[in-house]
């Protein structure tokens, strides 16, 4: 088997590609930006793409639109995507699709290495391999408020946007670092449900929410 993988953290990119390498699948390529990906899938017509939801630069969904985009260059091509939380709009948009060859996974199942790897299997053959947490999620989608599923931090971030505050007064404020802040507006945005627009006006939405809890 063929694989492509696409995740900008090096440690994860690098054990998944050993995990792989360990069973005699080979990686041809490893990327870290969703651009790359493309790239690669055209170069490498892969037999399996492993794909992190959020890649550089806004931490958002680039991944999971170089993955759609994908299956769109290559029809069929089997997708398993990584993601560190439960996204719940986009766990809809890759699986409402209804082709097989998909599979949503959170990160620290890649911890269990013979889960990991027959989901691997599973999604390359065209099946599917839905993580039991999306699952539980998408089955609880519309009953609850979606504020209810930010971090505390994440909703101090959205507290301070909501009072004017810009990105770098954040940080200042929170004594974090500027990307730290980027990330958890990413999550903010991500887990709002905000698709890709600006990022005025995603925060601006984001802040409506938040107001009108």
């Amino acid at each position: 088997m063929r694989v492509v993988i696409a995740e900008d953290a090096v440690l994860l990119r690098a054990g998944v590609q050993r995990l792989l390498a360990d069973e005699g699948i080979e990686t041809v390529a490893a990327v870290d930006s969703g651009p790359d990906l493309l790239e690669a899938i055209e170069r490498h017509r892969p037999e399996l793409a492993i794909v992190d939801v959020r890649m550089p630069p806004t931490f958002t969904d680039e991944g999971l639109r170089a993955a759609l985009r994908a299956r769109e260059l290559v029809p069929g091509l089997p997708v398993l995507v990584l993601s560190q939380y439960v996204e719940e709009t986009y766990a809809v948009e890759l699986l409402s699709g209804g082709a097989g060859g998909v599979g949503y996974l959170l990160k620290e199942r890649v911890a269990d290495v013979t889960d990991f790897l027959d989901a691997v299997r599973r999604v390359a053959t065209g099946g599917t391999a839905i993580d039991p947490d999306v699952i539980a999620q998408l089955m609880a989608r519309g009953r609850r408020n979606p504020l209810d599923s930010l971090t505390a931090r994440e909703s101090e971030v959205l507290g301070l946007m909501a009072q004017g505050l810009s990105n770098t007064a954040i940080a200042n404020r929170l004594v974090v670092s500027h990307g730290a802040v980027e990330k958890h507006i990413g999550n903010i945005f991500a887990k709002l449900g905000l698709e890709a627009s600006s990022e005025e006006h995603r925060r601006v939405r984001a802040v409506l929410t938040y107001l009108g809890r």
